[in-house]
């Protein structure tokens, strides 16, 4: 970890025996899946390791927490997603087996109470919809392409973002729960392997294999419905 004031190393972790792909904060602690299958939550204050989640029977790939800070989500290279409970990490509440790739692309809405999204890889392609409360599944959608990240919108309740790999290498907006495309936003050259979104909640920002972040203009900052200014271009790029 580092400070990014100081730009110096402040704290190293090294408790998986294989690679790290994938991190989600919890507050003061931070969850690390990996290649060796695991997923261990550590208190940065303490230095330590808090808990230990064991179920996926190939790399961890996919790891978020709910909005409310109670259960992690976790998709691996087995084509499984998991459902953790933040107190309970013997074992999961929940799996999902629907997916036929590696689940990579996850993402919990923040207007809804439960809604998890979650995107299959090149052999599967599909976006699903689930309720943690439910364990159900609501809706899927086949997007044509493999699915690479998702994240919801925090100030437009019905619109999600997804960003994509072969064959496409594009970013997509869409208007939930119809999943009509907004917008379809191209200028990567190869997958589209990280997306975050900026603290107003108004830019994304990508990265790809073909070295460039890509900033976007794509949501309304306090409104549901869409900026009419806004181009839905890239702001810039950088490499």
């Amino acid at each position: 970890m580092y400070d990014v004031t100081t730009r110096k190393r402040v704290q190293s972790i090294c408790k998986h025996t294989n690679r790290v792909g994938v991190l989600a904060w919890n507050d003061w602690s931070l969850c690390s899946g990996s290649r060796d299958r695991s997923i261990l939550e550590h208190d940065i204050r303490q230095q330590s390791t808090i808990h230990h989640f064991y179920g996926h029977t190939q790399e961890v790939c996919g790891l978020k927490w709910s909005p409310d800070k109670s259960i992690l989500a976790s998709g691996g290279n087995d084509n499984h997603l998991f459902l953790w409970s933040k107190s309970q990490s013997s074992q999961p509440l929940h799996s999902f087996n629907d997916h036929i790739a590696a689940v990579k692309a996850i993402a919990w809405s923040p207007h809804q109470h439960g809604l998890l999204a979650s995107g299959g890889g090149a052999a599967d392609r599909h976006i699903r919809f689930r309720s943690s409360l439910t364990c159900q599944t609501s809706s899927i959608y086949d997007t044509g392409s493999q699915v690479c990240q998702l994240i919801w919108s925090k100030n437009s309740i019905n619109e999600l973002a997804s960003t994509h790999g072969v064959a496409q290498n594009h970013i997509v907006i869409w208007k939930y729960p119809t999943m009509e495309p907004l917008a379809k936003l191209v200028g990567h050259r190869q997958r589209v392997l990280y997306l975050s979104m900026s603290p107003d909640g108004e830019s994304i920002v990508t990265g790809s294999g073909d070295e460039t972040l890509r900033f976007w203009n794509v949501f309304a900052k306090t409104k549901c419905t869409r900026n009419p200014d806004s181009k839905l271009n890239g702001l810039y790029q950088m490499r």
